[in-house]
């Protein structure tokens, strides 16, 4: 049976190789998924966010620095790099263009699976750093 930690692993792996079909293999049909961005509940609406992190970003890639040792649920501590190509969802609601920038954004997920699949995901990272990576001072990441 398939810990937290080889399910996360496994999750870091399809993410890096942009290999999205996979997603179904790791995640259950009613899995939640939680990050600044918001909630998305079901394979499908997770797959979506996944879709537009990687149309932002298309060279995106997260590399693990620590993981907790705790067994269930999975902590990691992350770092995601890529390159600014592509929309990207604004705090605010509006789109922001490719505007070529790496991004290098601390942040951290939390994994609880059950029968070898992921039932919650929990993404944390600070998108003030973020934005202020992109080009973006504090208030028009804000304002409407």
């Amino acid at each position: 049976m398939s810990t937290a930690y080889d399910v996360r692993d496994e999750l870091f792996r399809v993410f890096n190789d942009h290999d999205l079909s996979q997603l179904g293999l790791y995640y259950s049909a009613s899995a939640i998924w939680v990050g600044p961005e918001g909630m998305a509940e079901g394979l499908e609406q997770i797959v979506t966010v996944y879709e537009q992190q990687l149309l932002a970003f298309p060279d995106a890639r997260l590399t693990p620095w620590y993981k907790a040792t705790c067994s269930d649920p999975a902590v990691t501590e992350w770092m995601l790099t890529g390159t600014h190509l592509g929309p990207f969802l604004l705090p605010c609601g509006r789109y922001l263009e490719g505007s070529r920038r790496r991004i290098a954004v601390r942040g951290c997920c939390v994994v609880r699976v059950e029968d070898g699949k992921v039932i919650t995901h929990q993404v944390y990272y600070d998108q003030m750093e973020l934005c202020s990576q992109l080009g973006l001072p504090r208030v028009a990441a804000m304002a409407d």
